[in-house]
């Protein structure tokens, strides 16, 4: 069994990694090698140093043959560039996103072309596929049925590709699956380009004692996801075999990973009363019309049927989500060690 993972010394790509890491099996198989595929490679990293992982460094588009050098069974596809860098600058989001993405599922099909294994590729697509046109209002619910309308060059760029990923599939060339996250948070390390960047920062800068800035409104409702959920969600949709029935992979839709809802003003309230309002007053609302209009175009209220049948859930409150980052970033938090204490799970 040989897994590929781009992306794979990104956020996600070392979380997945940690993960598979630990098991170091795949449905029960024995994982042979773990290739990890990213521009830049840290200096240390423990999943470096595994005798397991084999290393690809530089642009993807330009190491398919290091990724295809030997057959791949599993291929993760994390790498890409965010949404705010893409509606920033167009060309880097259709070559980072749209051109490498079919380069993989082109390479995929050459493997299985010339006799070897079907890879599965797993796409981690996005909530930004979808967006309130005006000729067509999302509904109050979105569910996998609903039409995905795009208003951002990101959410474009991922629905293409969750297009080839299907074709693909249909084609027989892949066996591809498509896991649509919610906005991860609380991240944890520096701030990144996406837009929806500030909702882990709002958490994540005043824990460490830094100021904030939140862009928009509080009253903004939003759907997230803990990091850990993310992972659970994202090695699910990869592992599961397809077929009709509770805990199998029906039909060729995406699957929505289950998203918590919560408002801007719920998540400041949730900071305020886990650590304090010295913490909580970090924050400066200083709304940004550009951000506020990009992220609520996203849909806040989800369906979580589909991932419902796969035997996931969502986070149970935006406290359990808190305590989960308190307790896996400790380091990271200067404003007291209490606050990892305490409640965890739920939300009271």
């Amino acid at each position: 069994m040989r897994i590929v993972i781009t992306g794979g010394f990104g956020f996600l790509g070392r979380l997945v990694a940690g993960t598979l890491l630990k098991t170091r099996t795949f449905r029960g198989v024995p994982i042979d090698r773990l290739v990890l595929a990213d521009r830049m490679v840290p200096s240390e990293s423990p999943a470096a140093a595994d005798p397991l992982v084999d290393i690809v460094q530089g642009d993807l588009i330009d190491r398919l043959d290091e990724v295809f050098a030997e057959p791949v069974d599993v291929l993760i596809h994390l790498a890409a560039a965010v949404s705010a860098e893409c509606e920033a600058d167009f060309d880097l989001g259709m070559s980072a996103n749209v051109d490498v993405t079919r380069a993989l599922l082109e390479a995929a099909r050459a493997q299985s072309a010339a006799g070897g294994p079907t890879p599965r590729v797993v796409f981690s697509s996005s909530v930004a596929v979808y967006g309130s046109d005006p000729a067509l209002p999302l509904p109050p619910v979105v569910s996998e049925s609903t039409l995905p309308t795009p208003r951002s060059s990101y959410g474009t760029q991922k629905f293409v590709c969750e297009q080839l990923v299907a074709e693909y599939t249909r084609r027989g060339f892949v066996d591809g699956r498509v896991a649509r996250l919610m906005t991860v948070s609380v991240r944890p390390g520096k701030p990144n380009a996406a837009a929806s960047g500030f909702l882990s920062g709002i958490i994540r800068e005043p824990l460490a004692g830094l100021p904030a800035t939140c862009p928009v409104h509080p009253g903004l409702r939003v759907a997230l996801a803990s990091p850990r959920r993310t992972v659970e969600g994202i090695l699910r949709v990869a592992e599961v075999e397809r077929g009709t029935g509770p805990g199998r992979l029906d039909g060729g839709l995406p699957v929505n990973l289950p998203a918590l809802t919560v408002s801007v003003a719920e998540m400041l309230a949730t900071l305020r009363r886990v650590a304090g309002d010295a913490v909580a007053d970090l924050v400066t609302i200083t709304p940004d019309a550009g951000v506020e209009a990009l992220v609520g175009s996203w849909p806040a209220v989800f369906d979580n049927a589909r991932a419902t049948a796969l035997g996931l859930q969502p986070d149970p409150g935006f406290e359990s989500v808190v305590r989960d980052y308190l307790a896996d970033h400790a380091d990271a938090v200067v404003v007291g060690t209490h606050l990892a204490a305490g409640r965890s799970g739920t939300d009271r």
